[in-house]
């Protein structure tokens, strides 16, 4: 697969580092050529899911990369001079395998001097472990950081190279009870959770959503996990509806979620509430529901509200989405704030590195960052693991909307108070 052993590393980061120095210094001290205005290529590998049953995920990632090689174009001024940028872009084909492979291929052949895993755990995680055991500086969101963090080992011993900004699993979890606070129900939740590392994570019993639920005076009800992709999800909802469950939590994706819903409707089983992560985060997923998308819930990472100016553009958030509807003709998304901010927060960690050609350079630039992006500010000083800064998070509803089949409304601001909610929460109307 390409993927060099550990012990060739060193000799390896030993050429880069004498390339990053050959470069700069040709570039500062040559007589005027042709290229003498750039002091090197800085190489940047990006990896994303562009494919695959988790590509809504990374839906606008390849047109926020556009917009900023867009911006690129004449090359990127830094503090120790300036230098062309050339980016890698990979699919990680929604497979974690596949992400290992085009991640390890990216340091270790393109040498690439910063890698950028864009979205979902399947593709984060791999390509941190990549980064991590070859040292190369590794900045990535998308993923709730514990899901990314605690896996690898890092509740034991935090990373050198590898550094995540998003929000953690005990926000999105106190969210849903915020939601659920809202409506009135008897207080019984059904939990749904795939047979995966979301799902074990979502699903565990210390840190995922059973927690928080019961502590807050909920009774849940949690069945055997499914396996992804399944098409029969009669026992767990015969398990909802024997414990009288008013509430569904949990995570799926969005074909999952589909079949379930579909056979609720068909098994006569109607709570009042469905408020799933992943699944519900997108226009596409909520659509595909039918009329039996109106008033599902979920967690919200990003909308146009968000009150934010972009570093790069000095776009507001409203103003990024407009853009994206008017050259797409699709509904704005969610991961469109994130595909935004993490070149907002890539390209300051390289105008203030020492030598945006040296990997140990760019991590310690990337440990010192405090910046105020389009999602909320990103600072690795201040979060709750060395690795780790948090965002914002709030509870959502999708209601019918106006000029598209459904909008998402702000319902619930118990996290993060960084502005009211648009409307109250509905209870579902399965009529």
């Amino acid at each position: 697969m390409g993927l060099n052993t550990k012990f060739a590393q060193p000799s390896r980061r030993a050429v880069l580092k004498g390339i990053g120095a050959g470069l700069a210094a040709s570039a500062l001290g040559a007589p005027m050529v042709a290229r003498a205005q750039s002091a090197g290529t800085i190489k940047i590998g990006f990896v994303t899911p562009a494919t695959g049953p988790l590509a809504l995920f990374g839906e606008t990632d390849g047109w926020a990369a556009d917009k900023v090689k867009a911006l690129l174009k004449d090359g990127l001024k830094t503090a120790v001079g300036k230098f062309d940028v050339e980016i890698l872009i990979r699919d990680s084909q929604s497979d974690p395998n596949r992400a290992a492979e085009v991640a390890g291929d990216l340091i270790l052949n393109d040498g690439v001097h910063l890698l950028l895993p864009a979205s979902t755990t399947d593709t984060v995680s791999p390509s941190a472990d990549q980064a991590e055991l070859n040292e190369c500086p590794c900045l990535s969101t998308g993923a709730p950081w514990q899901a990314v963090i605690f896996p690898r080992g890092g509740q034991k011993k935090p990373f050198n190279w590898t550094y995540h900004f998003f929000w953690g699993l005990d926000e999105a979890l106190n969210t849903f009870v915020g939601l659920w606070n809202t409506i009135d129900t008897n207080r019984k939740v059904g939990m749904l959770f795939p047979q995966n590392a979301d799902g074990e994570t979502w699903g565990n019993n210390d840190y995922g959503l059973p927690a928080p639920t019961q502590k807050a005076g909920f009774e849940i009800t949690v069945p055997g996990f499914f396996q992804p992709r399944t098409n029969d999800y009669s026992a767990q909802i015969a398990a909802f509806k024997n414990a009288g469950c008013e509430i569904v939590g949990g995570i799926t994706y969005p074909d999952d979620l589909k079949t379930f819903i579909n056979q609720c409707a068909q098994q006569g089983y109607k709570p009042k509430a469905v408020t799933v992560a992943a699944a519900l985060l997108f226009p596409g997923g909520v659509q595909a529901l039918g009329p039996l998308g109106d008033g599902m819930s979920s967690e919200v990472w990003w909308t146009p509200a968000f009150p934010f100016k972009s570093t790069l553009t000095g776009q507001v958030s409203r103003d990024i989405a407009n853009q994206w509807e008017s050259e797409t003709k699709k509904q704005w998304t969610q991961p469109l704030g994130y595909s935004h901010a993490i070149w907002e927060v890539a390209l300051d960690i390289l105008k203030r590195s020492t030598n945006p050609l040296d990997r140990t350079a760019n991590r310690d630039a990337m440990v010192a960052t405090k910046i105020d992006t389009l999602i909320g500010k990103v600072d690795f000083s201040n979060g709750p693991h060395k690795n780790v800064s948090t965002a914002p998070i709030f509870g959502g509803q999708w209601v019918k909307g106006e000029k598209w089949p459904y909008d998402l409304k702000i319902v619930d601001n118990s996290v993060s108070k960084l502005f009211e909610p648009e409307q109250k929460m509905k209870v579902l109307n399965w009529a």
